[in-house]
Parts: structure tokens; sequence; C-alpha cells
């Protein structure tokens, strides 16, 4: 489904929007599958909520092993066509999510570069947004900053401990990532990028599933890090026995105390309350 405008688009930039990936019957499929999912008696164990009001989840741990419309979704034969363009053909499952954003509360996520959550010898990583609303300026939709992949791993630290962010960022370049229901955005894992609280009246829901080459491997297996391995799975393409290796140097996720979620390592909460319920699920950040 992609041109080399496209490929040369996400190379130059780190990041792609493919429109209209997924039928609107599919994204009411996703959004009856996040209603079933909560209403289980287990919901509190799988997900994470807002910390200003406890009835809203903000987040739902490892939906491909919750639901299998996640599943369905992460593993879908044109998704997969545009991965494969865009990191090989060799591909690995890595992880899954679902951000919530809910109405008028949907947490602040700070500038960062999902890799520095899980280093590897390479960067040939990605992240489907696949969104289930439409997902606006108002309701707290992705920042981007474009051509940011190429500037390597910046330092996530604050007092010499990871805390998840990046400190200091420029902010004259980022564009607004805008989409519709359907529509896919295709983030490279050295991308810098970030979103606002929702102040609207709608939710914003997205569900990310994560991708990997399968040459690239883990150079970390700190206390959050090592629990996404036992969800590996080959989706296309054959397991590599060797590992490409990029050229520098890579900070890693080293936190003060153990975290459960992206939220509270930025937050600096010292309640780690999504930790016991992320061992549970064997989802880590």
């Amino acid at each position: 489904m992609l041109n080399s405008s496209d490929i040369q688009f996400y190379n130059d930039h780190g990041y792609l929007v493919v429109k209209n990936l997924f039928s609107n019957q599919m994204i009411l499929k996703g959004l009856s599958a996040i209603d079933e999912v909560l209403s289980r008696n287990d919901a509190d164990e799988n997900s994470e909520k807002e910390p200003k009001d406890s009835s809203i989840v903000r987040r739902i741990w490892s939906p491909t092993n919750k639901h299998l419309t996640f599943l369905e979704l992460a593993e879908d034969n044109q998704l997969l066509d545009i991965v494969q363009h865009l990191i090989g053909e060799n591909i690995l499952f890595h992880y899954s999510k679902l951000n919530m954003k809910g109405p008028k509360v949907g947490s602040l996520v700070e500038w960062h570069q999902d890799f520095s959550y899980y280093p590897h010898t390479n960067s040939d990583l990605l992240t489907a947004l696949i969104f289930l609303d439409d997902a606006t300026i108002e309701n707290g939709c992705l920042q981007v900053i474009p051509g940011s992949h190429k500037y390597g791993l910046q330092s996530h630290n604050i007092d010499d401990f990871f805390r998840g962010k990046i400190q200091e960022v420029d902010e004259n370049d980022a564009v607004y990532i805008e989409a519709k229901a359907g529509d896919v955005l295709f983030l490279h894992c050295l991308t810098m990028h970030a979103s606002a609280v929702n102040t609207s009246a709608v939710p914003r829901r997205t569900f990310l599933p994560a991708y990997r080459s399968a040459d690239s491997f883990p150079i970390y297996f700190g206390p959050h890090a090592a629990h996404n391995e036992p969800g590996i799975k080959l989706l296309r393409g054959q397991i590599s026995r060797k590992a490409r290796v990029d050229q520098g140097v890579h900070y890693l996720p080293i936190a003060k105390t153990e975290f459960g979620s992206i939220y509270e390592i930025q937050e600096g909460s010292n309640e780690n309350k999504a930790i016991d319920a992320m061992k549970k699920t064997g989802y880590a950040v």
C-alpha cells in the first residue's frame, strides 16, 4: 500500500500517517472490545486509573492478551505489509497497550522517545497508533518533532536517574497529528513525541501494537524492561540468530525506584500503583 514517497517520508520524518486503514466496522468492534474488557471482574487488575479521578481508566495493559479483537488488529495483513516496508521482512510483535485519554482529564504525556524505555541493539522498532476515535488538538492528539529520530537517543534522566522524559525540547518544529478513527500513525521508536491533557468532552482512545525487526535484541533487562520478552511473537519472516548493532551509546532506563508506566515515571509518583498489575499482565512500560 505504500509507495516510495511514503517510505521516504517515514525515513526523513520518523513517522507516517496512513488514512482509512481500518473500516468503521472494525473500529466499532475495537470500541466494543474495550467495553467488554472494562466490564470484567478483573478490569482493575488490567488497567491503570487516572490519579485525579479513579473512575476513569487511562491505560489498559496488553490488550492483545485480553481480547481477540486486539490480536486481530495487531496481526492485520494490511498493517503488517506497511510495517514490513518500514522495518524489514522479519517482524516480531513487541508489546501492546491501549491509551484511553478520557474526557476532561486524559493525562499529559511529556516529550520522550519510546526507545529510551527499551533500548535495543538497533532502532528498527516502531509503534502503530490505531485511532479508535478522532484525534484532535482539543482531545490531546499526539505531537511529534519531525526528523528527531535522526538525533539519536537523548537523555531521559533527572538527577542521574531515568525519569522517562526529555527536559529540554525545541517545540518550534512540533507538528500536531490530527487523525480520524481508522487512520494509523506509524511512529519510529526514536521520534520525539508528546500529548497534552484532553480538554474536550470526548475520549481519544488509541490502540498501540508495537513491532521490531527480528535482528533487534534488547540490551537492558532491568526491573521493568524484561517483562515484555515472554510475549514476543514472530509475525513474519524468520527468527534471527544474530543481532544487528547500531553504532553509538545508549542511555539505560535505570530508575530510582521501580515503576509501572510512563505516566508514573514522568509524574514522579511514589505510589507505583501500576507495578503489581504490570507484573500480573506481563506488560512493562
